[in-house]
């Protein structure tokens, strides 16, 4: 969100400094292109002063000497007609000359090697106003591209006594260089100020997007479980401070009422198992004074269900210390675990009839996690095994690191008994969910939420899907560890 809000405010900026620069710069332009034409008109006003004046050969050959000494200092075109056009006088060389002389002469050939402005029919609509009386008012706007020439004309005489027109083709490479200097100046000092802009920019954006991506952090790290989680940036604009405190004085409010519904449940477990040992105890020591029958079976039943609500308190005792989160995360050698759950494991399914393997166990594979995490979530998947799986099946553990290069630590544990329907599966690591043809099977329901709350605290996820052909997988994905340094 902050790269967004920056690219904005960038924009922005962008179009202010073009919007400011763009027509600073035109008016630059067109004010030295007014600067030129006064310049280049006062002369071409002397010029025809001179004309007009012109009366004999010597005042022909004072124009010409005047004109020849302009045209070679400015490199400039000069032409003087009469009322007719014919040409009176001409000076100068190069492209403004030929430019001169097409529109005294009103060619339509191109004016060769530079670029005119308007081409010669400009230059030809210039000479034709002076021959009304009419003086060049404007130029086309020089900027640094062109045009190369521009051509201006003034006419000989006033009023009704018009004699003749003079035509100048000026270069404007001096004047195109200034506009040139001073639109760098004007895009420098345009990119300055948007650099200026976008560093302020990046930091107002940046001291209201700070207490955001806290308060996101925040509430990243409460959705994961953690609740002890709050917003700590104390910047930004007021509202923003008042969110951080309302959402801090929130997850107060839900860690103390979670704390206090945690600790109930553990103490409610903790306290009613005192009194259900001994209720337990006193249906052992009755036994033997029932005679047998009807009664005995009772006993027996009823013992029964004693002794798994004490199965069930356990759990609910063990869940309660699992979601206190009081543990620090720590570095695990999975490989080991799982060599050491298989192991001490053997022996209870070859009891049961199962066989139980363990093929591809990595070496050296590591995780973070809770204290014994992938120990204990493995005997909650093996203890479901054990349960389900018929005689004469199989149970297969895996350990290994996380196809793609994933940085994921995966054991595996894939069974080949009847399975659960794909509708029931994500049903399997909720609490107290048994299927309703395993009602019988001896446990409480809480094994895999254990193992599932274990594996979310702990950075990771135990995934349930189906086994082909028949049977169940179930995949515990932990973290690495942080690389050293």
């Amino acid at each position: 969100m902050r790269r967004r809000l920056l690219a904005v405010l960038m924009v922005l900026m962008g179009v202010a400094a073009l919007l400011l620069c763009v027509p600073l710069a035109d008016a630059y332009a067109r004010g030295r292109t007014e600067h030129l034409l006064l310049q280049r008109r006062s002369e071409a006003v002397r010029f025809a002063d001179l004309a007009d004046r012109m009366r004999t050969a010597a005042d022909r050959a004072e124009l010409s000497a005047e004109i020849g000494r302009y045209a070679q200092l400015y490199g400039a075109g000069v032409v003087v007609v009469d009322s007719a056009g014919a040409t009176v006088a001409r000076a100068g060389t190069g492209p403004a000359a030929e430019a001169a002389t097409n529109a005294a002469t009103d060619a339509d050939a191109d004016a060769g090697a530079g670029s005119v402005a308007g081409g010669p029919s400009e230059g030809a609509e210039a000479r034709r106003r002076a021959l009304t009386g009419r003086s060049t008012d404007r130029l086309p706007t020089l900027r640094p591209w062109g045009p190369r020439t521009v051509v201006l004309a003034e006419p000989v005489g006033r009023d009704e006594r018009v004699s003749g027109a003079v035509l100048m083709a000026v270069p404007t490479g001096a004047a195109r260089r200034d506009v040139t200097v001073r639109w760098s100046l004007i895009g420098a000092g345009a990119f300055g100020a948007f650099a200026a802009a976008a560093l302020v920019a990046a930091g107002i954006t940046r001291w209201l997007m700070r207490p955001v991506l806290d308060l996101d952090r925040a509430v990243g790290r409460l959705t994961a479980g953690s609740l002890q989680a709050r917003a700590v940036s104390d910047t930004g604009p007021p509202e923003l401070r008042r969110l951080r405190q309302h959402f801090n004085t929130m997850a107060e409010a839900m860690a103390d009422s979670i704390g206090r519904q945690r600790d109930f449940v553990a103490d409610a477990s903790h306290q009613l198992r005192n009194p259900l040992a001994t209720l337990v105890l006193q249906l052992e020591n009755v036994e033997p004074h029932i005679a047998p029958g009807p009664g005995l079976a009772e006993h027996g039943r009823a013992l029964d269900e004693a002794e798994r609500l004490e199965e069930l308190l356990d759990g609910l005792l063990a869940l309660a210390r699992v979601e206190s989160g009081a543990a620090e995360l720590g570095d695990e050698d999975v490989s080991r675990a799982v060599r050491d759950r298989v192991t001490a494991w053997t022996p209870v399914f070859r009891a049961a009839g199962v066989e139980l393997v363990a093929t591809g166990l990595a070496q050296d594979l590591r995780a973070r996690a809770l204290p014994d995490a992938a120990g204990r979530i493995l005997d909650a998947l093996l203890d479901n095994a054990v349960k389900f799986v018929p005689r004469g099946g199989r149970v297969e553990v895996r350990a290994a690191r996380a196809a793609g290069g994933s940085a994921v630590a995966v054991v595996r544990v894939a069974d080949d008994g009847p399975g659960v329907p794909e509708e029931q599966l994500p049903l399997l690591l909720r609490r107290f969910a048994r299927a309703p043809e395993h009602q019988n099977v001896p446990g409480s329901g809480l094994g895999l939420a254990i193992a599932d709350e274990i594996a979310r605290i702990s950075g990771g996820r135990l995934h349930v899907r189906g086994n082909a052909p028949h049977g169940l997988v179930v995949e515990l994905r932990l973290p690495f560890p942080p690389p050293a340094g």
